[in-house]
């Protein structure tokens, strides 16, 4: 979580780190509780990037691309779409049959979604916005994954203003329960 360069280079770095944490849940057995560690990680990974995302990548989108307002409805589709199988993820435990369905649904949603943004929409941006721009917006995700709440909230609002208002406030909310069960620790 803040790596340092401009948007693309940091969302792009955070793709890396969940697909690594894919791999680590892929690699140990079903009902292995090291892949619930390992899930839970993810999702807090996830959800600090969607909501970094939706607050500050989408409205550029939908600024510097001619057809940016239709690209940037379906990334939050998608992103809905993860965030409801999070949610239904976080009460399993990993032993649990529905957790290796739920899962492998998960990532097979996320990895969609990254080669669809890394290979569309990644490049179009970087060809429709300055290198300013795009080091700026990076500054904003970093800024913003920071205080972003670290658990699934389907029903929060997903565009500006009213998610960048209430995401800090989940966030630090997220931030307490996580300290008091040890979530997402190592």
């Amino acid at each position: 979580m803040g790596h340092g360069g401009d948007v693309i280079a940091e969302l792009t770095t955070d793709h890396r780190e969940v697909e690594q944490l894919f791999g680590k849940i892929e690699a140990l057995p079903p009902g292995d509780e090291q892949r619930k560690k390992y899930t839970d990680q993810a999702v807090i990974e996830l959800v600090r990037h969607s909501v970094a995302e939706e607050a500050y990548l989408y409205p550029a989108v939908r600024d510097f691309l001619p057809d940016g307002d239709t690209v940037a409805d379906k990334e939050i589709e998608d992103h809905a779409e993860a965030e409801r199988t999070m949610k239904a993820l976080e009460g399993l435990d990993a032993g649990d049959p529905e957790f290796d369905r739920l899962i492998g649904q998960l990532m097979t949603e996320i990895r969609s979604h990254v080669s669809d943004e890394e290979t569309n929409l990644f490049p179009r941006l970087r060809s429709a916005a300055s290198e300013d721009e795009l080091m700026k917006l990076g500054d904003k995700v970093r800024q913003a994954k920071k205080t972003a709440p670290t658990r699934p909230h389907p029903s929060a609002p997903d565009t500006p203003p009213a998610n960048k208002l209430l995401a800090p406030g989940a966030g630090m909310v997220d931030r307490i329960r996580d300290a008091l069960t040890g979530r997402g620790k190592d």
